[in-house]
C-alpha cells in the first residue's frame, strides 16, 4: 500500500489537535488533580499526556487505515462519522472533569465515550481489522479512566 503522506498527516493531526485544544482549555488542571484523593493504582500525573498522545496517534492511524481501506464510500463515511462522534465526546470529558469538577457526570460521560469508541471500532473492523485493533488500547485506557474517575468521585465528594 502506497502511503498518502498528506492524508496520513491530516488523520494524525485531527485527534492530536482535538486533544491539544482540550488540554489548552484545561490548563492548570493537573495541579488541582494532584490535590484530589485518588483510588489505588492511580498513575503519576506526568503519565497522562504521554498516554493520551500515543492514543491520539493510534486513533489517527486507525482513521487513516479505514479511509485507505478500499471500502465503499458509504461504509467509510459511516466509520468516520462514528469516529468523529467519539472524538467529540472525548473532547468534552476533560471539560466536565477538570473545568467543572462534575466527577459523577464525567464518569457517566466516560461510559458513553466507551460505547462510542466500541461503535467506531466495530465500524472500522468492517474496513480494516488493523484499524479496529488500533482502538483497543484506547478502549482499555478509557475503562481504566472510568475506574479512576469513579474512584475520585467517591473519595472527594
Amino acid at each position: 500500500m502506497k502511503i498518502r503522506w498528506k492524508r496520513l498527516l491530516l488523520c494524525l493531526a485531527v485527534p492530536l489537535g482535538a486533544g491539544g485544544l482540550s488540554a489548552l482549555l484545561t490548563r492548570g488542571s493537573m495541579e488541582a488533580f494532584e490535590e484530589l484523593q485518588k483510588p489505588p493504582l492511580s498513575p503519576p500525573g506526568w503519565l497522562f499526556p504521554v498516554v493520551w498522545t500515543i492514543l491520539f496517534l493510534m486513533m489517527g492511524l486507525a482513521s487513516y487505515l479505514a479511509l485507505e481501506s478500499g471500502g465503499s464510500p458509504r461504509e467509510i463515511g459511516r466509520a468516520l462519522r462514528a469516529y468523529g462522534i467519539q472524538l467529540g465526546a472525548n473532547f468534552v470529558w476533560p471539560l466536565l472533569f477538570f473545568n467543572l469538577g462534575a466527577y459523577l457526570a464525567a464518569f457517566a460521560w466516560l461510559v458513553l465515550l466507551w460505547l462510542l469508541i466500541w461503535a467506531a471500532a466495530l465500524r472500522f473492523r468492517r474496513l480494516s481489522a488493523a484499524a479496529a485493533w488500533l482502538l483497543a488500547p484506547y478502549l482499555l485506557w478509557v475503562a481504566f479512566a472510568g475506574y479512576l474517575n469513579l474512584g475520585i468521585y467517591l473519595l472527594n465528594r
